[in-house]
């Protein structure tokens, strides 16, 4: 994206979060914050549209996504950068000229009280990133020749692992079970999911 169609999208973020009033602009940065924290699973910017236009704020969807993905990407990099509050506003200035007064200090306010959590949450999810699955394939086969098989014509089932990796990239894992192995394995699985829902 060319700096000047970059600027003109920054521009057009902010001209959004300043129309806000300071509490609206505190809600919908205490959702995204208290996401960066850890204590939820994702951000609902239809819920914040909803939230905005019960209140009478006039704003589409589209636009509370842009703002949604702005003050995400801003408090994600404010952590990771380790920026106290005002080092958070003096970059959110530099990059725009169009903060109103009261914005910024909404976002100083709210910076003070939750960058700490931030950044240990960042911390910890650093610490236990690991790959993650994003595709899974698999085949049924049948075994017609080996060098190790005893018993031949034995039924398989072939699995394809797509993994990004912490780094970003991705990366594969091939890997082929007998049917008993395989059932164990979705057994296994099954377990996972059940535990998961619990955390």
């Amino acid at each position: 994206m060319p700096a000047a169609e970059e600027s003109h999208g920054i521009n057009r973020a902010v001209d959004k979060i300043c129309s806000l009033p300071p509490y609206l602009l505190t809600e919908t940065s205490q959702h995204i914050l208290t996401y960066l924290q850890g204590q939820t699973s994702g951000v609902d910017s239809a819920e914040i549209a909803l939230r905005l236009q019960r209140v009478g704020v006039t704003i589409d969807h589209e636009a509370v996504q842009g703002i949604t993905r702005f003050l995400l990407l801003t408090f994600r990099s404010a952590g990771k950068n380790n920026f106290s509050a005002d080092e958070l506003v003096s970059k959110l200035e530099e990059g725009s000229n169009k903060w109103s007064k009261a914005s910024l200090q909404t976002l100083h306010t709210l910076w003070s009280e939750h960058g700490a959590s931030v950044r240990a949450q960042q911390e910890v999810q650093s610490m236990l990133s690991i790959g993650q699955l994003v595709d899974m394939q698999w085949k049924l086969g049948m075994a017609v020749s080996s060098d190790t098989c005893r018993s031949l014509n034995s039924p398989y089932v072939s699995l394809l692992l797509k993994i990004v990796e912490p780094s970003g990239q991705i990366c594969q894992r091939a890997f082929e079970m007998t049917i008993p192995q395989f059932q164990n394995f979705h057994k296994q699985f099954k377990e996972m999911a059940a535990i998961m829902e619990t955390v």
